[in-house]
This record gives C-alpha cells, structure tokens and sequence, in this order.
C-alpha cells in the first residue's frame, strides 16, 4: 500500500479565554513539575515563572519555546503557546503529499517495504493509516469492505467487532494494552480528536474469539504479543514503535511507525510461506 494522504488536522489555536500563562501553567501541572524546578531547567528565576503564568509579564518567544522544550509541549502545541503569547507559529503543518515530504514518503516506504513479510505501517497522531505494507495488507484479507474505506483507523480497525478484534486470541489483553497506550497519549497530547476516538473504541463489544489451533509447544515471550488466526493458524507479533527525532514539522512529529517483530518461530516460518 502506498502513502496515503491523511485527513487535515486542526490547526493550532489557543482558547479564546486563556492567555499564555494559563497555557502554561496547565502544561507544567500536567507534567507535575514546580516553577523552581521548571525555572532551574530554563535557565530563569521562579518568579518569573511566576510572573508569566499570572500575567504579569510577557514571555518573550524564545522563553515560550525554552519553557516549552522542558515541559515536552508537543509540537503542535507549542504553536498554540506561540499564538496565544501574540506570536506567530514557529513550526509549519505540511501535507504528507506535498513535494516538500517527497524524501520522508519514499523513505518511509523503503522502511515499510523492508520489513516484509512482517507487518509495518505508518499512523498520524489519531492512528489514521498513512502507509502500510503487504504484511498489514494480508491481515485484513477478511476484514468486511465497508471497514476498509478510507480513512484506514488502525485502532478502528483493530478494535471492532467485525473487524481483527473476532480473530485476535487474546484480545481482551491486547485490547487492554491498545486503551492504555491511548490512555498515555491523551495525557501527553491533551488531545480532543484522540479522547473522542478512544471513547468510541473502549465502548465496542468485546467478541468471543473464535476457535482456533492451539500453538504446538508454548513459547516464553518476552513481551505481551498480539497473537491473531490467520489461515487456521495463530501468528504471534511484538510490536514496536518508532517516531521521528527532534521534528521541526507538525505533520512530521505526529507520524509514528508501527512494526510488528514475529514472537516465535513458527510465525516466521509460516509468514515467509505466505509470502513466497
């Protein structure tokens, strides 16, 4: 599967009641850090901290982006701060299929294609499917058509009744593990487009897997894998995500890559029939 473009994210904007102290403020709290701590690490004084988060003195936008780094204000974030400090966004928003992201798509389709026969794909920051290979491509084989219309939603996807979740032997674990990792990333992001996914998914039915051969000898893994009939037989997968270092982009910051390591032996072997 070749990138796709993804739905357009909001831009960033700060609430109309809120100035950027408040902004930050919330941002530090959240990240249960104190206006000393936070000071010593900006290289400033607690009473300017102070000072900014009550409105009495405006940060300078160099000190938005400083106060910003140390409180690990994700990118797109740090615009809003930017703009509700009277400044305009530092970091721009590119469309993934603007030439300007030419080297980023064909390298993260080298990546995507590499990994094969294994599952990878790519996700944007409410898990929209950017890319993905034949590996992700094979699991979905029986997956109904009207699931399949784009925008792809790998937690949708995943997640649903009628989607892998049936096929999934150990779904009420994997899907605990999924609601978790979003749990993290909302507290993180702070992000309305993700808690609203997240509530749709944690409220699907949970379906019974079906019956499925068992494994012909356990295996002592060593991370929770996602273990999925495919063909009558049951792959196993470890997954594994990576993200893009020091983004300067807000498109780029929020894209993740998702692979999935085969856990055992005889996933290995039965991918590499499949795919040969």
């Amino acid at each position: 599967m070749s990138i796709l473009t993804s739905a357009p994210a909001a831009a960033a904007t700060a609430p109309a009641d809120q100035g950027v102290g408040p902004l930050l403020r919330s941002w530090r709290e959240r990240r249960r850090v104190s206006q000393l701590e936070l000071a010593l690490r900006a290289d400033s004084s607690a009473r300017h901290i102070s000072f900014i988060e009550t409105g009495r003195s405006r940060p300078s936008e160099e000190m938005v982006l400083r106060l910003a780094e140390h409180l690990d204000v994700p990118v797109r974030d740090r615009n809003a701060l930017l703009l509700a400090a009277g400044y305009a966004p530092r970091f721009p928003e590119t469309p993934l299929d603007d030439p300007a992201l030419g080297a980023l798509r064909a390298g993260m389709e080298r990546l995507i294609r590499g990994y094969e026969p294994y599952p990878a794909l790519v996700v944007d920051a409410t898990y929209n499917v950017v890319a993905a290979n034949r590996g992700i491509t094979m699991l979905l084989d029986e997956v109904p058509e009207d699931l399949l219309a784009p925008p792809l939603n790998a937690m949708r996807l995943t997640l649903h009744p009628r989607g892998l979740a049936p096929r999934i032997r150990n779904l009420r674990e994997w899907r605990g593990h999924l609601l978790a990792q979003m749990e993290r990333q909302i507290a993180l992001h702070r992000s309305a487009p993700l808690r609203a996914l997240y509530e749709e998914v944690a409220a699907y039915p949970v379906p019974e897997p079906a019956p499925a051969a068992e494994p012909e000898e356990p295996v002592p893994y060593f991370a929770l894998p996602m273990q999925i009939e495919y063909g009558g037989r049951i792959l196993s997968f470890i997954s594994s995500i990576s993200t893009f270092n020091t983004p300067m982009d807000v498109t780029v910051a929020e894209l993740a890559i998702e692979t999935f390591l085969p856990a055992d032996p005889a996933t290995v072997k039965h991918l590499q029939e499949l795919m040969s």
